[in-house]
């Protein structure tokens, strides 16, 4: 069974490439759905325009890109996970995740637009990345929503406190420093790992905690 990953309109793409590329390495399935307002937002932070008709090569340029924005950052080998990597398009309101009879472990919005969060906390399912996220509430599947905006105004903070109740797992893309970050992709992965550990998904993308003051300035 695959993860659902829905990226929406918020600043923040290179978090859901972490995401993408943690759950491949860990041998997982993974269906996409990038909604239109993310592709204005990765055009802008990357260059790189997502089209649904070359959608392989251009998520293959974007899993290499690091956070700082450099191509090749990453080997992004794409033929190399087969058919683990499946791609609806946003307007596709028929496609598999809009069913619960379609079988999934949960869904990751990565990142989470303030307007994405309304429409799933209100039930909208405006396009399929609503959608999918309503459906894996109703079924009662792991649902996190990693919201990137600030300051918060209060309409959005009873959003997200009616996702909580609903069942789901809100994740602000808030970065630590005690993993010993040196570089941007550090901060990146370790927002992308807490998304993934929220939904109980597996990845090495950080240190973790173990209770050893400045164990992280240290060499592993």
């Amino acid at each position: 069974m695959p993860w659902i990953v829905g990226v929406s309109g918020a600043s923040g793409t290179p978090y859901a490439a972490a995401v993408l590329r943690a759950l491949l390495a860990a041998g997982e399935s993974v269906d996409l759905v990038v909604s239109r307002a993310s592709r204005l937002t990765l055009l802008d932070e990357t260059g790189i325009s997502f089209r649904d008709a070359h959608w392989r090569d251009d998520l293959r340029e974007w899993l290499a890109r690091g956070a700082d924005g450099k191509p090749d950052a990453f080997e992004a080998d794409l033929d190399a996970v087969g058919d683990r990597v499946r791609y609806w398009g946003a307007g596709d309101l028929a496609a598999g995740p809009s069913s619960g009879s379609y079988a999934t472990k949960g869904m990751l919005v990565v990142p989470a637009s303030t307007a994405c969060v309304a429409g799933v906390a209100l039930g909208l399912s405006k396009d399929l990345l609503q959608r999918a996220a309503s459906v894996t509430l109703k079924e009662r599947r792991p649902l996190v929503v990693a919201v990137r905006e600030t300051p918060l105004n209060g309409q959005t903070l009873r959003h997200l406190v009616a996702l909580d109740d609903a069942g789901a797992s809100v994740v602000p893309a808030s970065p630590a420093f005690y993993a010993g970050a040196t570089h941007i992709q550090d901060l990146v992965d370790f927002v992308a790992g807490r998304v993934l550990d929220a939904a109980g998904a597996p990845h090495r993308l950080y240190r973790r905690w173990e209770g050893d003051l400045g164990g992280a300035r240290r060499p592993a």
